[in-house]
């Protein structure tokens, strides 16, 4: 049986293809209400997208601009969305 690799969208920034990537492994999650990027804490979700990142990086990045991306993302993006109360979560 033939088996197709099925590709990401065309992301046109380099920001959105490691938010995407970040998704894709799990890695970050969406607050509901708000929208703004969660980081989920879990270090399984954050290699699986750093291997994702390694293995497919966009056309023209190396494979260690591509880590690097993901790792720089990942910094920027807070445990807790900015507009919940504290208890939402």
């Amino acid at each position: 049986m033939l088996m197709v690799k099925e590709r990401r969208p065309a992301i046109r920034t380099l920001r959105g293809w490691a938010i995407s990537v970040l998704q894709e492994a799990g890695a970050i999650r969406e607050c509901e209400e708000h929208g703004w990027m969660q980081d989920r804490a879990d270090p399984h979700a954050r290699e699986r997208a750093l291997t994702i990142a390694r293995q497919d990086p966009p056309f023209s990045i190396s494979q260690d601009e591509a880590a690097a991306a993901v790792k720089d993302m990942l910094d920027s993006i807070g445990d807790t969305c900015p507009e919940c109360p504290p208890d939402c979560g």
